[in-house]
């Protein structure tokens, strides 16, 4: 495919695109604000000041982004930090994360990529340089920022074998992009391997930056806090659930045979827009439901469900919990994040299908900070034995926090290769 068929295809598809992000919006409210930013349409022109931008499109890439945006705005003092998105939960996550900086973090949504909506983004913005957090490749993004002479960095980048199949299937258009992009900073040497392939030029293995990602102490307490409603109750947290998920997890916990005295299932689902919808499955296997949101000081935890209905609060989920599984793997969707739950120091459970983190994931299993479950019977399983067997669990515990310690180092490693382009 070439650029300009690419370009008319966008246009062509927008009325459909804008379509649906108002049917989006009947869930998630989000989806109808800010069209404006969307379509390239801004406001008032910003100050002149050394802008960096970095890219998250949504909560676990922004959550990812925190290390090495709080790095940036250390390293220059000066400069402000335009953080784009193309969620708003990652547009929610970036305001909780960022919003003590005032000014100095400037939010907005990416707009779509054609060429004529880009090119007002950056005549708008005009940034330094443009930094895409992991795997977001839009060619006429890069193109634009190459005319613009705005050098781009893909950092924390990961790309899978399937993700590297499907850009291999556009052809020139995606090697044209890749070509473009000034410096890749690869997670591991595999990702390194797969960029080249698909036609980056200057790739460096750095690390992933998920480790850098420090607990902040409010959450730690408002974890403590969560902890002392639910008390000594045995707590299995089913983290970043995702559709289909949930029911094979209920299910397994009402046919759960042998299961310590008290225990809680507590679930957080990755989209707020399917809260309610897991409430109510929960509600109809005859299950008792607890919403996070409704807790006040006073309230006990006593249901069979504690339902993690609130944004922003992840690590105070895992600080709360006595052992975690990480959701987006028991169904081939490829898993999410782990190293939160192992730098709290929580034995981690994960399902088979764990690509998009594959190499993290095994590590962690060979350390023995994290089991591997292979459905929904398996993972209550294994999880109520953890719950029962303390001594194991605190062993599991220690093996995550020194497997999330090991690996720290890539925001710094990242920065200093964003250096040359920054000054």
């Amino acid at each position: 495919m070439k650029r300009s068929t690419y370009s008319a295809l966008w246009w062509l598809a927008l009325p459909a695109v804008l379509g649906r992000l108002w049917w989006r919006g009947r869930k998630e409210p989000g989806y109808r604000r800010h069209w404006g930013e969307r379509l390239g349409v801004y406001g008032q022109p910003l100050p002149e000041q050394l802008t960096i931008w970095v890219h998250a499109v949504s909560v676990g890439e922004t959550r990812a982004a925190e290390p090495l945006v709080e790095a940036l705005l250390a390293q220059w003092p000066d400069c402000r930090i335009l953080l784009t998105h193309m969620t708003p939960t990652g547009r929610a996550t970036g305001q909780a994360l960022f919003a003590r900086h005032g000014e100095r973090v400037v939010q907005s949504y990416l707009p779509y990529d054609t060429v004529a909506m880009v090119g007002r983004f950056l005549r708008h913005f005009g940034p330094r340089v443009c930094i895409l957090m992991e795997t977001e490749v839009w060619p006429n993004l890069i193109a634009g920022c190459a005319r613009a002479g705005v050098p781009v960095a893909l950092v924390n980048a990961r790309l899978s074998e399937r993700s590297l199949r499907r850009g291999q299937r556009m052809g020139e258009l995606m090697r044209e992009a890749a070509r473009a992009i000034t410096f890749v900073a690869a997670q591991t040497d595999a990702d390194a391997e797969r960029i080249r392939a698909l036609g980056a030029l200057d790739v460096e293995v750095t690390g992933s930056i998920k480790f850098d990602v420090t607990p902040p102490p409010q959450l730690l307490e408002k974890g403590a806090w969560l902890r002392a409603r639910i008390g000594k109750r045995p707590v299995l947290l089913c983290a970043s659930t995702r559709e289909g998920e949930e029911a094979l997890i209920l299910d397994a916990w009402v046919g759960l045979r042998e299961r310590p005295a008290g225990m809680l299932l507590a679930i957080v689902p990755r989209h707020p827009q399917r809260f309610d919808e897991v409430a109510r499955m929960a509600e109809a296997r005859g299950l008792s439901v607890q919403r996070r949101s409704a807790l006040a000081e006073s309230d006990v935890v006593d249901a069979d469900v504690l339902l993690g209905d609130s944004m922003g609060e992840m690590f105070a989920y895992y600080a709360a919990c006595d052992c975690a599984f990480i959701g987006g793997s028991l169904l081939p969707l490829g898993g999410q994040n782990l190293i939160e739950a192992a730098a709290v120091g929580k034995p981690v459970l994960v399902g088979e299908h764990t690509f998009n983190f594959l190499q993290a994931t095994d590590e962690a299993v060979a350390m023995g900070a994290a089991l591997r479950v292979r459905d929904g019977a398996d993972l209550l399983a294994q999880g109520a034995a953890l719950l029962a067997d303390p001594a194991r669990r605190a062993q599991m515990g220690e093996r995550a926090f020194a497997f999330a310690n090991r690996h720290r180092g890539a925001t710094v490693r990242t920065v200093e290769f964003l250096r040359r382009l920054i000054d």
